[in-house]
């Protein structure tokens, strides 16, 4: 289970050092394979452990191809997803085209998700926080009945 935030930095290379808190996380998995796709709505990256991809894959493989919203997210997961092994300094190294997706700089935010962790670039990431904050002080937030039902 992924949770929290923290910054990292990315080095000119393309490689994150994954913070160690989400290291084990991922050597519980019995592989030091991440799956790093994008996120189709945001402009950020996903990580995924292998064994929680394969789930999401089989979600994916069992969408219709004749429904034009299900080809599309399985166009942008499966079609951007990537192989990571992290090395022994507990570094991923970061294609170029999901960087560039992403817009990340040398400093990311990195977010625990649950079932995976969200990779943002700092300042788009401190951006979108700002906005959403405003947002809802000013009430202009939209409301949703999957938060409402969460009784927080």
């Amino acid at each position: 289970m992924f949770r929290g935030f923290c910054t990292v930095t990315v080095d000119p290379k393309g490689r994150l050092a994954l913070p160690a808190r989400y290291r084990e996380p991922v050597r519980a998995c019995d592989s030091s394979t991440l799956v790093i796709t994008l996120n189709p709505w945001d402009r950020c990256l996903w990580f995924y452990t292998l064994s929680e991809w394969e789930a999401i894959d089989a979600k994916l493989l069992a969408l219709p191809d004749g429904d034009l919203a299900s080809r599309r997210a399985k166009q942008m997961l499966r079609g951007h997803a990537c192989d990571c092994e992290c090395d022994a300094q507990g570094r991923l190294l970061i294609p170029q085209d999901l960087r560039e997706f992403a817009g990340l700089g040398r400093r990311g935010a990195l977010l625990g998700q649950g079932n995976k962790l969200e990779l943002w670039d700092a300042e788009l990431w401190e951006q979108q926080r700002s906005a959403w904050f405003q947002a809802v002080e000013s009430g202009d937030a939209p409301s949703s009945s999957v938060l409402a039902s969460l009784s927080l």
